[in-house]
């Protein structure tokens, strides 16, 4: 079946930097649009990043965008987001999302001095 694992989360300080990845398996990765989207405690989950199958069409939600690259494997079946000059706003749970399909579980991210 498909699974989507995220990792690479953790606690930052302002300004610092974080790579998140996600292994995907159980499909075939490089036929599917793959997204990230986050979701902060007591708000609803938006659209982070998305990027096509082949990695040449790519789109940034406004809040992100020049700070954020997101990016693909696909002979490893991995999903990337590079998140620089982070924010305490950016503190969120990201997941990971094979468009259309199935969800990873979310990686915690938190953006604290």
């Amino acid at each position: 079946q498909v699974q989507l694992v995220e990792s690479g989360g953790g606690l930052v300080q302002p300004g610092g930097s974080l790579r998140l990845s996600c292994a995907a398996s159980g499909f075939t990765f490089s036929s599917y649009t793959m997204s990230w989207y986050r979701q902060a405690p007591g708000k609803a989950r938006e659209l982070v990043a998305l990027i096509s199958s082949a990695g040449g069409g790519i789109n940034y939600a406004s809040s992100v965008k020049g700070r954020f690259t997101i990016s693909r494997d696909n002979a490893g079946n991995t999903l990337y987001l590079r998140m620089n000059s982070l924010k305490p706003e950016d503190t969120a749970v990201y997941y990971c999302h094979q468009v259309p399909g199935s969800w990873g579980q979310g990686t915690q991210v938190t953006v604290s001095s």
